[in-house]
């Protein structure tokens, strides 16, 4: 039906308009504002606007971040604590037992838990029914950090230092060669992602101090490392499709028969990422050096090995430097 616009005279006082007119400036109005919006959104924001909207949209400032991560200290931590040290007037004194409540030796602790069973514990019947996972005493005094002849706390160099020598990411795997009490693998297993952390440990007492107290109090068990009891380098439980970032072993090739170690890299290579995937081998390389230079060299060769170098790392803790052998798997 056609708009009439016999009731609108052209002589009436004020402004007379037509309904096409008034639909037309309406639509035009709608234009203008479209375009006016339009232009807004798509405008220079604050850069603080925009990295909301970034990160609330899955945009890549977060993830730039996370890539970017440090693992190791750097100059302006060690100079922040030693700030904080003096500000606050410490001074290191001798390492005698304090008061407290009831001060103890490790050996003290153990014999109190042993004898007493603790301050507070259940008797008879009922002490079995509010553990979920009785730990033996010798774990709960940390008797199993003294195992290695030099501080626990250098299990926190050698994840520094291994981490960012082959640029690990939490979504790299990671195999170790004899964890023990995961003094380093503990480190490993927080930094990664679940299940991203193996090892091969020969040592049943070593993996009941990592399974019954360092991963239940690190609240780690969520992550799920496989550790798996085995020796003679038999690595068939990790299955044949995973491909690690980083194998490491520290100190342990040093007790094997050199033959073992070269039937161990044989089984490896394959289970290694070619070219960016890296071996890192602690101390010495007597298995290749008592080869002789040239027959080593033979050999790596054959198994599609490379060795890259000699590091030496320094302790951030106490006076100690290690020192790594570094190869790569030069055959895709």
């Amino acid at each position: 039906m056609a708009l009439s616009t016999a009731n609108y005279s052209p002589t009436q006082k004020g402004i007379v308009i037509s309904i096409p007119t008034l639909v037309l400036s309406v639509l035009i109005a709608a234009i203008m504002l479209f375009f006016l919006l339009s232009s807004l959104s798509t405008c220079s924001c604050p850069s603080s606007l925009q990295s909301f909207n970034d990160n609330n949209n899955g945009g890549d400032a977060l993830d730039e971040v996370d890539r970017k991560e440090r693992i190791s200290a750097t100059k302006e931590d060690i100079e922040w604590i030693k700030d904080q040290i003096q500000a606050n007037g410490l001074h290191m004194q001798d390492n005698v037992l304090r008061k407290g409540i009831n001060p103890r030796t490790r050996a003290q602790q153990l014999q109190d838990l042993i004898q007493f069973k603790g301050i507070s514990h259940y008797e008879g019947p009922e002490s079995d029914n509010h553990t979920a996972l009785p730990c033996p005493g010798e774990l709960l005094v940390e008797e199993h950090h003294s195992n290695y002849g030099e501080p626990w706390a250098g299990g926190r160099d050698v994840f520094e230092f291994l981490a960012e020598s082959s640029h690990l990411s939490p979504n790299s795997r990671v195999l170790e060669i004899g964890c023990g009490t995961l003094r380093v693998g503990l480190h490993f297993i927080r930094y990664l992602s679940p299940e991203h952390y193996h090892c091969l440990e020969r040592d049943e007492l070593s993996l009941m101090s990592a399974f019954r107290y360092e991963l239940p109090s690190q609240g780690l068990l969520q992550k799920r490392p496989m550790i798996v009891l085995g020796e003679d380098m038999d690595f068939s439980k990790f299955g044949s499709r995973v491909v690690y970032d980083l194998i490491y072993t520290s100190a342990v090739f040093l007790h094997m028969p050199g033959k073992l170690v070269w039937v161990g890299l044989e089984r490896l290579v394959s289970k290694l990422k070619p070219y960016d995937g890296r071996i890192f081998v602690s101390h010495n390389m007597k298995f290749c050096s008592r080869l002789g230079s040239e027959e080593c060299n033979k050999r790596l060769t054959s198994l599609g090995l490379e060795y890259l170098g000699k590091h030496t790392h320094d302790s951030l803790l106490f006076n100690h430097y290690e020192i790594w052998f570094e190869f790569r798997r030069s055959k895709a």
